[in-house]
């Protein structure tokens, strides 16, 4: 049989995956027929604008929905068309299976390392623990380990550091915590959600640059989910934008930029400041706002925003989704501007 090159092997498969959350004014659908593929060694970014369902696509993967939140409809398949596959969507979040996957082959960088870690416990602690619930080893061992963590996610003087608390650390320094608890288990796939957000620009390149060799350096499929634009210029290969629970374009990084497709990605772009901009003049903006995800409007969710709709057509009828692993726009002017040049 031939091997599939490490680049090519697609290493989590998300296909039409659907989160609802049930409360006393209605059902709200979070996610709405999500589809992606993230390949090993490659980065994909998810990208949009807050409440367009990146870090709830991110918790489902790694089954922590919050209740009354649950997965309707989708599969979340781990070494998808192989003997080894998984349907992550079909195990029970508790489960034995589900626990040595969530942290062990699936990493989560969270966005706030000050809220992910315990306050009580030193990192050497939280990071021993994490090291030791998916390795058979003695804890002096994991205290190396997690000492050899500390060193490889660059904290200077890993051998006290391991002795701190949370709060000792500058926020720089927690984030990199952050990495170092989230490799612990040696994972294959790591999910960093807003990594650099609470940081200032010179600890964001840091942060980013550690990413990207430690990536190169263990062969890591990483799920960079951002709002920046510039993060995802210098770190994606492959780029799933976004809106209202859906994703709305797929396409390898150069095509987004060089010939973004749908309205809502060219909008997201204008709005990135330029170098080249005129004195005091003014940033683009998005008009509207994200619409609560219980209250979606009739036909394309992005129409009331968009400045090219095309009337009845997209305020009546929902475009098609996105094929899963090929490039597209989930976007009737994009199908007709595609149909034209074809």
């Amino acid at each position: 049989m031939r091997q599939i090159p490490m680049v090519d092997r697609v290493a989590l498969a998300i296909r039409d995956l659907a989160v609802q959350f049930e409360s006393e004014q209605g059902i709200v659908r979070a996610l709405d027929g999500v589809s992606f593929d993230l390949h090993a060694g490659r980065t994909l970014g998810v990208v949009g604008e807050s409440g367009c369902g990146k870090s709830v696509t991110a918790r489902s993967i790694l089954r922590l929905v919050d209740r009354p939140g649950r997965i309707t409809a989708g599969r979340m398949l781990l070494d998808p068309a192989t003997p080894d596959e998984i349907d992550l969507a079909a195990l029970d979040p508790e489960s034995r299976k589900m626990r040595d996957v969530r942290g062990g082959r699936i990493g989560l960088i969270f966005q706030e390392p000050m809220t992910a870690l315990s306050v009580h416990y030193t990192v050497g602690n939280q990071i021993i623990e994490a090291v030791r619930q998916h390795s058979d080893i003695s804890a002096a061992e994991a205290r190396n380990r997690a000492i050899e963590l500390l060193r490889e996610v660059g904290i200077p003087r890993p051998e006290t550091r391991i002795e701190s608390y949370p709060f000792e650390l500058s926020g720089g320094l927690r984030q990199r915590v952050g990495i170092a608890m989230a490799l612990a288990g040696d994972p294959e796939i790591v999910i960093a959600d807003e990594p650099t957000t609470a940081l200032d620009v010179t600890t964001q390149a840091q942060i980013l640059s550690l990413l990207q060799r430690l990536q190169q350096e263990k062969n890591i499929a990483l799920m960079l989910i951002t709002h920046d634009m510039g993060v995802i210029a210098e770190m994606a290969d492959d780029v799933a934008v976004m809106y209202l629970g859906r994703v709305v374009e797929f396409a390898p990084v150069h095509e987004i930029f060089a010939t973004p497709r749908h309205p809502y990605t060219r909008a997201l772009l204008r709005a990135v400041p330029s170098i080249l901009a005129t004195p005091r003049q003014r940033l683009s903006t998005i008009g509207g706002a994200v619409p609560h995800p219980g209250s979606r409007p009739s036909g394309c969710p992005f129409h009331p925003r968009c400045p090219e709709q095309l009337g009845a057509l997209c305020s009546e009828q929902v475009p098609k989704p996105v094929p899963a692993g090929r490039s597209g726009a989930s976007c009737f002017k994009a199908e007709r501007e595609h149909e034209a040049v074809a």
